[in-house]
């Protein structure tokens, strides 16, 4: 079966060894075939479960395991003492820890580097590279730890998985296997078996590739028709409802113990909690704001400040940024370390979204394991997710503001309407200061409503405004909707009122809480008829104002109510709204009235509030 066995017979023959006896040519072609029958059959054999092992190796584990499983086969057929595997991260040019057997990984160097390094020339030559004395090796810096383990040498191997699509780059890495001997000599079949195994390895992975991208379409799929599911519901799309089907999801795919959406102010001053998951109280303060310069990783992320860090705990690149170790990490802040120490967050990662070119919104996935690299198809899966979530943030924004025109449109209607009425009567002069009047309030919730159509993009700028005005101003259009709507027998109470209570806010954001609200009061009370009151006081450093109603809730509602679960839209962009200015909602039931009650933090001349 051999093929040019004669040649093979003359090459024996002429070793020095064999020069020495005299053997008949039969002798030869019957060693021949013997060798053939029994000990090339049998290594064969070998080398065919071996790679078989490799071959079988389930692709649904990690890849890190993968990596540890097929070095572990490598290790005992070579008679090796440990094997180790390197991936080349194009991101940062540098050779990653990926798996080793025995596990060493802990005692193991996270990065080396691409130049200079063995790890690094085996991935630009492609050809093996042999160590016989590693204690010689200028290009080999940890002796001591090879040294201490009993190992002198060393062949390092290439392995290579090819590209999918052209528009990838092929995944290279090195396997380095170590042996015990000192000056130890390589024979051709041993790098030859090595190189077989590590292609085998490629394959497996390869396999694991083919699954993940299958299951990255699946997982895309997922995350669109739950979207589309909430957009179709009766409630409009809620994104916090879209965060709890959606990530739990990719549970599966990346061990996720938390993820945010967060999104950026236009002078990268501050970022602003859109969505969170879970969303727990002291988890994700939803509508929080922070200063980008709480955070050395937001200042890294948006390009406001270079990376100087070490590269052992985090990676920095133009596509993420990964926080391989949050407590050692010198980007992570002493309150951030604090709050992964307590929630068991070991890695962090930050993936910027960009719209033309900047970046609007950016997501934060917090992983229980320490992730030491994430592979091209989760990152994309992550980008898909953030560009998903976008858009519905988007489509939110617009339920939000067609559910808030509803009053100022009803507003304008009617005071169109009246002052159509004066003009057609010939009552212009006697009629002119309330002329006048509904001119102005024309004016000012036409106006209203560009600001509502502009906000699902931006919502203008904070401002110091007193509360108890803006207050009597919404009630004063909200007696307009109750005569539109011709709600009967319905007793307004105004007062008592503190006057110059100031907070800090959006103008815009304060007239739709108390549109809400008001609406929802009136909406409420029984057609029998009852009273709709308001009023404001100061509370220690808390402007509030209450809004109440005839009509009773059960204790139930109420617990809902305070804690955003309201079935309205109207309740749930007032729970969102209130949350973003740091202030808390109240709900007092009796036996025949309900009270809300909205606190804001009192405007202090220390406190900060970006007024133009």
């Amino acid at each position: 079966m051999w093929t040019n066995l004669q040649k093979l017979i003359q090459a024996v023959q002429k070793e020095p060894w064999a020069q020495e006896v005299s053997f008949k040519e039969e002798f030869w072609n019957f060693l021949m075939e013997w060798l053939e029958s029994h000990l090339l059959s049998s290594f064969l054999d070998q080398i065919t479960k071996q790679v078989d092992e490799i071959v079988e190796i389930d692709p649904d584990l990690p890849e890190q395991e993968i990596l540890t499983r097929a070095t572990r086969y490598i290790v005992e057929f070579l008679n090796a003492s440990s094997a180790s595997v390197r991936i080349y991260d194009p991101q940062t040019e540098q050779m990653l820890s990926y798996g080793s057997y025995p596990s060493h990984e802990e005692r193991r160097e996270t990065y080396i580097p691409l130049e200079g390094s063995i790890a690094g020339e085996v991935v630009k030559s492609k050809r093996p590279c042999l160590v016989p004395d590693i204690l010689d090796e200028t290009r080999y810096e940890d002796k001591e730890a090879v040294y201490l383990r009993g190992i002198h040498s060393l062949m390092a191997i290439p392995l290579e998985i090819p590209r999918f699509f052209p528009n990838e780059r092929d995944t290279r890495g090195v396997i380095q296997i170590y042996f015990p001997e000192k000056g130890r000599e390589f024979s051709p079949l041993e790098i030859q078996i090595a190189e077989l195994l590590a292609k085998r390895l490629s394959f497996v992975i390869a396999r694991k590739k083919i699954l993940s991208m299958h299951r990255l379409n699946e997982k895309k799929e997922a995350i669109v028709r739950h979207i589309f599911k909430r957009l179709g519901s009766r409630g409009g799309i809620k994104m916090k409802d879209v965060f709890n089907r959606v990530i739990p999801e990719l549970v599966d795919m990346v061990n996720l113990q938390s993820c945010a959406l967060f999104s950026v102010t236009h002078d990268y001053n501050y970022v602003v909690l859109e969505a969170g998951y879970p969303e727990e109280e002291g988890y994700h303060s939803i509508g929080r704001r922070f200063s980008v310069t709480s955070e050395p990783a937001f200042e890294i992320l948006l390009r406001l400040r270079d990376y100087e860090g070490d590269s052992a705990y985090e990676v920095v690149t133009p596509s993420y940024i990964l926080v391989v170790d949050p407590q050692k990490s010198a980007i992570i802040s002493g309150h951030m370390k604090d709050f992964a120490a307590e929630h068991n967050i070991n890695s962090i990662l930050y993936i910027p979204l960009y719209v033309d070119g900047e970046i609007t919104h950016f997501m934060t996935f917090d992983a229980i394991e320490h992730r030491q690299r994430y592979r091209e198809d989760e990152i994309e899966l992550f980008l898909f997710l953030g560009r998903e979530l976008m858009k519905a943030q988007k489509m939110e924004r617009l339920d939000d503001i067609l559910h808030d025109f509803k009053n100022p449109a009803i507003a304008s209607a009617g005071f169109a309407r009246r002052l159509k009425k004066m003009l057609e009567d010939d009552k212009f002069r006697e009629s002119l200061p309330q002329i006048k009047r509904y001119v102005d309030i024309l004016f000012e919730e036409t106006s209203r409503m560009q600001e509502l159509a502009l906000s699902i993009y931006e919502v203008g700028k904070e401002q110091i405004i007193d509360i108890t005005d803006v207050l009597l101003r919404r009630f004063e259009i909200n007696k307009e909707a109750i005569k539109e709507q011709l709600k009967q027998n319905v007793v307004l109470r105004e007062g008592p009122f503190v006057e110059g209570m100031k907070v800090c806010c959006y103008p815009i954001h304060l007239e739709r809480v108390f549109d809400n609200l008001l609406n929802n009061a009136t909406k409420a009370i029984p057609l029998k008829g009852g009273t709709l009151s308001i009023k404001t006081y100061k509370d220690g450093d808390w402007a509030c104002a209450e809004i109440g109603n005839t009509g009773r809730i059960s204790e139930e509602d109420r617990v809902r109510l305070v804690d955003g679960e309201g079935e309205g839209r109207g309740l749930y962009i007032t729970y969102r709204i209130v949350r973003l200015l740091g202030g808390r909602i109240e709900v007092e039931a009796k036996r025949n009235s309900t009270t809300f009650i909205i606190r804001l933090p009192v405007y202090r001349e220390d406190t900060q509030c970006a007024v133009e």
